[in-house]
């Protein structure tokens, strides 16, 4: 039997409606400056019409202050699953057009719907927030919302890969959902997070600070720490995260989007060799040793504006995605400190949930001295990058290029910390401290005698105690190979240890010291 042409009419009606969000006019003023809208974000983000929605009649069940007599579209929040990549994907997108984008118990129960079936079915989250948080009318119910999706975050961790877009107001407690996500991208301008504003702020301390201080993407991109990327406009924001989805699994069970029908290549690059200074004490730029190693010199960093000092990111060599954590001896001389050692970490520990095997580059003389390092906790940080290695599972592949001293030599995944292959360039000195050091303290008497000597001990020190020669003859290291060999030799490294499997204890988790 036919469908009534009066039902037809209706569910037009109510799509029409729903799909106007806060209505057309709102619509429009957001088009006008520059800005998308919730469901325009969702559709740049999918493939064409792979977008299924969930919940898009739900309406809120609030009656106080005069909300029964309201209307809010999809309560807020557009949320469903499509394909990025050839890959299904699920996501909620907040309308500020609709009373703020503000939060309450259906807005908040869609979103958990969304993360519940992310779970189940095995599939990452986007979510985009543009809210000006709870919804006060709802009282505690839109607090036991947060609540909720506060939930699915952490439940949902380690599951599947979690992404946040912070792509307008993201306030007070709303911004922990994007906190407990793996990614955070953050829209310049146009967006902001903290949870205590510049007037809050002045009122309860007496202390006066600009939004561009406090919440700006600039303000947590380079000095909190907070967010990962920083996005010009909406579109950049979605280019960022389908890129990255494409470095990354769907769920913990399966593998990376590895490409293995690439042929291994062996060949050297001459190029390589070319990045060595001929003064070890100029810097070498790690980027570029990066760029040479990945295939098509592709590499995706994340955070590339906090703790400099150390870089971090995707990439691919021949094939294998791999996650990539280096010293960079451009800033800091490549010492590791309390932001660098929590920026490694958490990424090295992404890297172990998703299988993304790793690959380190060692150009370090340690980690950073001074009062401010030891009173921040330098030992608790820098344990966070030794708990991170130690716990990690998947195949573990370093290279040392120049300087590798004492403690932070160990924390950038020696082979007593679990590295499945470890090499090191002619160039590399693996030793307790640098020669200058070790010789002032252990030939103190012989260099007070005649300072002349100073020189020639520390050649000899190098030569007895930090050459890498010395390390490979005890077994700490595989091999000592030309730069040129090192894209080979890694590549060869991780086609050998895709198939690792590596049993621990059973137990709940492990007590990294955070």
């Amino acid at each position: 039997m036919a469908v009534k042409k009066e039902l037809l009419k209706e569910l037009q009606t109510r799509r029409e409606k729903v799909l106007a969000g806060g209505g057309q006019d709102k619509l429009d003023a957001r088009r006008k400056k520059g800005l998308m809208t919730a469901r325009d974000r969702l559709d740049n983000l999918f493939q064409p019409g792979t977008f299924m929605e969930f919940g898009m009649h739900a309406q809120h069940s609030c009656h106080n202050f005069g909300m029964e007599k309201k209307e809010l579209p999809a309560d807020g929040v557009v949320a469903g699953t499509g394909y990025v990549g050839d890959r299904p994907v699920a996501a909620y997108s907040e309308d500020f057009t609709v009373a703020g984008g503000s939060l309450g118990s259906m807005h908040a129960q869609k979103i958990c719907d969304i993360m519940d079936f992310a779970q189940q079915s095995g599939m990452p989250v986007v979510c985009f927030n543009d809210s000006g948080g709870a919804r006060i009318q709802e009282g505690v119910e839109s607090l036991s919302g947060y609540g909720r999706v506060f939930f699915r975050n952490v439940y949902l961790s380690g599951v599947v890969p979690q992404i946040a877009v912070i792509a307008g107001p993201c306030a007070g407690g709303a911004a922990y959902s994007p906190a407990l996500t793996d990614f955070q991208v953050m829209v310049k301008d146009q967006a902001n997070m903290f949870i205590t504003g510049p007037e809050v702020i002045f009122a309860a301390t007496g202390q006066k600070c600009t939004m561009a201080e406090v919440g700006s993407a600039a303000a947590h991109a380079t000095i909190s720490g907070n967010i990962h990327f920083v996005a010009e406009n909406d579109a950049h924001a979605i280019a960022i995260v389908q890129k990255l989805l494409s470095f990354i699994p769907s769920n913990n069970i399966m593998d990376p989007p590895h490409d293995l029908s690439q042929p291994l290549v062996l060949s050297e690059d001459p190029g390589m060799d070319d990045l060595v200074p001929e003064d070890g004490k100029n810097p070498i730029d790690i980027k570029a040793v990066i760029g040479r190693l990945v295939d098509n010199a592709d590499f995706f960093e994340v955070q590339m504006d906090f703790a400099k000092n150390i870089v971090v990111g995707f990439g691919r060599i021949q094939g294998v995605v791999v996650g990539i954590i280096g010293n960079q001896p451009k800033f800091k001389a490549g010492a590791l400190d309390i932001d660098a050692s929590d920026k490694a970490a958490r990424f090295i520990r992404f890297c172990n949930i998703f299988n993304i095997p790793l690959v380190t580059l060692v150009d370090t003389g340690g980690f950073l001295p001074g009062v401010a390092q030891e009173r921040g906790g330098i030992i608790r940080h820098g344990a966070k990058m030794l708990f991170a290695y130690g716990a990690a599972t998947v195949p573990k592949i370093t290279v040392i290029l120049r300087k590798a001293y004492g403690g932070a030599y160990l924390a950038m995944c020696s082979k007593d910390l679990g590295a499945d292959l470890v090499f090191a360039w002619p160039t590399a000195e693996i030793a307790v401290m640098g020669a200058e050091g070790a010789v002032k303290i252990l030939y103190k008497r012989e260099i007070d005698k005649d300072p002349s000597s100073e020189s020639s001990l520390i050649a000899d020190y190098r030569a007895k105690f930090a050459s890498p020669y010395q390390a490979a003859g005890k077994g700490i290291i595989t091999d000592v190979i030309r730069p040129a060999q090192t894209r080979a030799m890694v590549a060869m490294a991780l086609r050998n240890t895709l198939s690792k499997r590596e049993t621990r204890p059973p137990k709940k988790h492990g007590n990294i010291p955070l």
